[in-house]
């Protein structure tokens, strides 16, 4: 099958962090959930060992919770970021960032659906093996991304977040998921509002593609 490169370069050079521009009053369907995960699904897994699982939140009380719990971590992490951007001197370049990022924090109770990607067992179960955790994440983080990309090819945007995590016990209890279980991020999504997304400003790829060895150019280029 020839794919369109248009079109599918679009969709993963497009699909950004929705934050300002999430559609917080329009609900968005269980099925079309569903749709995404179902791709989600089909995404590569170590030993086909698909040990992914997705809890969607579509509970205000229960939203309420990972807001609250998201906030909490948000407080901190933010004054950290204010601080490495005015040391850094590119105040200007991150301000819009920092600025939805606190938008996000503000209404996260507030979007349609907060789905929490989790994995059954957790890093520490893949010992040497395998690549260690590294092979442990492995199997699991493209599943989280494919439903990202499935998202946004339906008219819905994402973001992916983890600040809920240092809580994760208390959201894990709230939401009935085991100890046994690792949440691995929250993604809130709901329709975006606009007609697309841009390009991001990026570093060329030559710039980070090195040959054969680090920071090898392509001498032949």
């Amino acid at each position: 099958m020839d794919f369109d490169l248009d079109q599918t370069d679009h969709l993963l050079s497009t699909t950004r962090a929705v934050r300002k521009r999430l559609d917080l009053t329009r609900p968005v369907p269980r099925e079309l959930v569903l749709d995404c995960i179902r791709i989600s699904t089909q995404s590569p897994a170590g030993g086909n060992y698909q040990k992914w699982r997705w809890v969607i939140v579509d509970d205000p009380d229960k939203k309420a919770v990972i807001a609250d719990a998201y906030q909490r971590s948000y407080a901190p992490y933010i004054e950290k970021q204010k601080a490495a951007v005015a040391k850094a001197g590119n105040a200007a370049q991150s301000n819009p960032i920092i600025d939805s990022s606190t938008h996000l924090a503000e209404v996260l109770a507030d979007v349609p659906v907060l789905a929490i990607p989790c994995a059954l067992g957790s890093p520490a179960d893949a010992g040497d093996l395998g690549g260690g955790q590294q092979g442990w994440w492995g199997s699991v983080i493209p599943a989280v991304w494919s439903y990202c990309l499935a998202a946004r090819s339906r008219g819905l945007g994402t973001a992916w977040t983890t600040l809920h995590l240092p809580y994760a016990d208390e959201v894990g209890e709230a939401l009935g998921i085991p100890d046994s279980v690792t949440q691995l991020a929250c993604i809130p999504t709901a329709y975006y509002t606009g007609d697309d997304f841009k390009l991001a400003n990026r570093k060329p790829a030559e710039q980070v593609t090195y040959w054969n060895s680090w920071k090898q150019a392509d001498i032949d280029g």
